[in-house]
């Protein structure tokens, strides 16, 4: 039996910087027709996070920017000197927020500095301090199989980290009550994780919050600080009183907090000192086609294919991304010794003219993997394996099947392995994509199949659960 040529060259950059790797070559292999690249992994790379091992060499090329990604150096360097900073960082989706944030840690990435990421949801827009609950469980490494004493104690663990021991001994009451851990063998007799005897839940509230706050000022006295808030305009009641804290407390801290955000939220803050906004517009023509040309490769489409990406995408960066994919999967153009070829005449070339209809184009074109897909967006922007296993009716081969073509694809982001894999679609609008195809009939079942999986197969995840 003869097989066709395996997808090597896909496989290696699905490890990132995770591992060190030895290029072996190309081999000649019994019963496939061509040659294969191989490499042979030595061991693990030491990394500075999972984020960095997992989406090396698979960010979309950094073009343009240059003025917004100098101001954000700039402000790094004031706040390093003592002069906490605040950027606020608007623009509308797809314009490239979360890729200048990664570059600006990129470029200053050998500097000793405490990084602290937080994400906003849009299903968590009622869920108080759902991305700080988040960033912390990170930073603490909560495992699945994790007890709660577990994580109780790795909770003490990290603010015995930053804290003096007696801050810290009258913060994990406080924190444990925010992770709804137990604490009572660390409290005074009568003590409730989610009240303190004779304190209001809203002077509890004010407790939590402020130490919250004194966290970030202990990791500062220690080395400058990297805060980062994305997507702020999905951001709960309670975190916005975090965020609002922040900004006036920083001022003389080394700390640089960044804001991100679509124009439909209206920010608090203005007239500070300590305060810049930035707002990103679209990339111009000629920015359009260097964009298309970095995903190209260096490899030229025809220039009247080239055109009408330009033309159609109107320097979104995202959508000049995903379009120039979208053309090349499309089987429409092949590559020459000069470059792409058209395949036909050009009329035939169906060129999305919405981002919507992009990514969907590039889902229909795995329509085998769609429903995963599907799914997947009904849990969330980011997903774990076992609970779409639980929710999905297909034999777990398929399933990995399906993930890994959607991993192939760009479209999704996988860290670990399964069963205990965790996954995130590349955007929002990806996600946005795969739930708007869904008739709202099947929805309202499909939420309700993953609330009814929630609570039987994964109640100690209720409490961080989506809003439906």
């Amino acid at each position: 039996m003869r097989w066709s040529r395996p997808h090597a060259g896909r496989t290696r950059p699905c490890l990132g910087e995770a591992f060190e790797c030895i290029d072996l070559g190309e081999h000649t292999l019994k019963g496939v027709v061509e040659p294969v690249h191989a490499w042979r992994v030595i061991g693990l790379k030491q990394t500075e996070g999972r984020f960095e091992a997992q989406h090396a060499g698979e960010l979309t090329p950094f073009v343009g920017r240059d003025e917004e990604i100098a101001l954000l150096q700039r402000r790094w360097e004031h706040a390093k000197r003592g002069e906490g900073q605040v950027v606020l960082l608007a623009g509308e989706p797809g314009i490239g927020k979360s890729r200048i944030m990664q570059e600006l840690r990129s470029r200053i990435g050998a500097e000793a500095h405490t990084k602290l990421r937080y994400q906003c949801s849009p299903f968590h827009t009622q869920s108080a301090l759902h991305p700080v609950i988040e960033q912390f469980e990170r930073a603490a490494g909560f495992a699945r199989e994790d007890t709660p004493e577990h994580k109780l104690g790795k909770t003490e663990a990290v603010l015995k980290q930053a804290l003096k021991p007696q801050q810290a001994s009258a913060a994990l009451p406080l924190f444990a009550a925010m992770l709804s851990l137990p604490v009572e063998r660390y409290a005074p007799p009568g003590y409730s994780p989610q009240k303190q005897p004779g304190v209001s839940a809203q002077k509890q509230k004010e407790l939590t919050l402020e130490a919250l706050v004194e966290q970030v000022v202990a990791l500062s006295a220690r080395q400058p600080v990297l805060m980062v808030f994305e997507d702020v305009h999905w951001v709960d009641p309670t975190t916005q009183e975090v965020l609002d804290l922040l900004v006036s407390r920083i001022v003389q801290l080394p700390v640089l907090l960044l804001i991100t955000y679509r124009p439909e939220y209206v920010a608090r803050w203005s007239g500070e000192p300590h305060l810049s906004s930035v707002t990103l517009s679209r990339l111009n023509r000629r920015l359009g086609a260097e964009l298309a040309d970095r995903v190209l490769g260096g490899k030229a489409l025809p220039a009247q294919v080239l055109e009408q990406i330009v033309v159609k995408t109107d320097g979104v960066p995202l959508f000049v991304e995903e379009l120039t994919k979208a053309v090349l999967e499309s089987g429409l153009v092949r590559l020459g010794e000069n470059g792409y070829e058209l395949t036909g005449p050009l009329t035939s070339l169906a060129i999305p003219s919405t981002l919507q209809d992009s990514l969907m184009a590039r889902l229909d074109r795995l329509s085998e993997v769609r429903e995963v897909a599907q799914i997947a967006a009904c849990i969330g922007r980011e997903f774990a394996h076992d609970l779409l296993a639980s929710v999905s009716s297909l034999p777990e081969p398929k399933l990995q099947a399906g993930l890994q073509q959607l991993a192939d694809a760009e479209l999704i982001f996988r860290r670990g392995t399964p069963p205990d894999a965790l996954y995130s679609f590349k955007h929002a609008l990806v996600q946005d994509a795969a739930y708007g195809s869904l008739l709202k009939s099947r929805r309202q079942v499909l939420h309700r199949v993953i609330a009814e999986a929630l609570e039987t197969r994964f109640p100690e995840r209720v409490a961080t659960a989506i809003e439906n």
